[in-house]
């Protein structure tokens, strides 16, 4: 879990307002400010990079077309971010769906992860080996993400990911503070025994 920067509500609203007369700088702003962030949620909620950026510029587009209708009862960051999950869910579907229906080589992910391999390049920092199992690692968290339910998905990549409050996710998925803590206890729950085999614990 890391830190969330803390976010400037006057700061977004000024944004906000000029972006509602058509001040293009102004938009430019809040991209430059929340991009990254919604990068990170996309790529968690669907573990792949290019799904992720096509999500991410969907989200900034629908923004800017639907930001004069953008009342501000919620922080501008909620709104967005709610923006992104329902463009991630949507996308997570499609690609469910695809893959239901298409023929796929059973060699596919094998040749994948060795091209991955193959284009890490060398580096001077820590031990190569030290490297490889925290990558391996990495890798293995979010396979485990990957796994779950795309409810419980959710709600674990807003609150242990990207630290949002339990009101916070509340407001984004649009369901009641219990069951966002319900789904979290059963995906943490789940996540546990995920990383458990990985780890040789059972």
């Amino acid at each position: 879990m890391r830190k969330r920067e803390p976010v400037s509500v006057d700061e977004d609203s000024r944004l906000v307002s000029l972006s509602k007369q058509g001040d293009l700088d102004a938009f430019e702003e809040l991209v430059k400010k929340y991009q990254k962030m919604i990068m990170n949620i996309a790529y968690r909620m669907l573990g792949n990079h290019e799904d992720a950026y096509e999500v991410v510029q969907d989200a900034f587009i629908a923004a800017y077309k639907g930001i004069r209708n953008f009342e501000e009862k919620a922080r501008f960051s909620t709104w967005l971010y709610t923006i992104a999950v329902n463009l991630s869910r949507n996308r997570f579907k499609q690609i469910k769906t695809q893959q239901y229906y298409e023929k796929i080589s059973i060699d596919d992910p094998v040749v994948a992860e060795r091209n991955r391999a193959d284009a890490d390049p060398p580096s001077d920092e820590p031990s190569a080996l030290e490297r490889l199992e925290r990558k391996d690692l990495q890798r293995q968290v979010q396979r485990c993400i990957d796994s779950l339910d795309g409810e419980f998905k959710e709600v674990v990549v807003l609150r242990d990911i990207e630290s949002f409050s339990y009101d916070e996710i509340s407001d984004m998925l649009k369901i009641p503070e219990g069951t966002v803590k319900s789904r979290l206890f059963r995906a943490r729950h789940a996540l546990k025994d995920c990383l458990k085999k990985f780890m040789g614990g059972l």
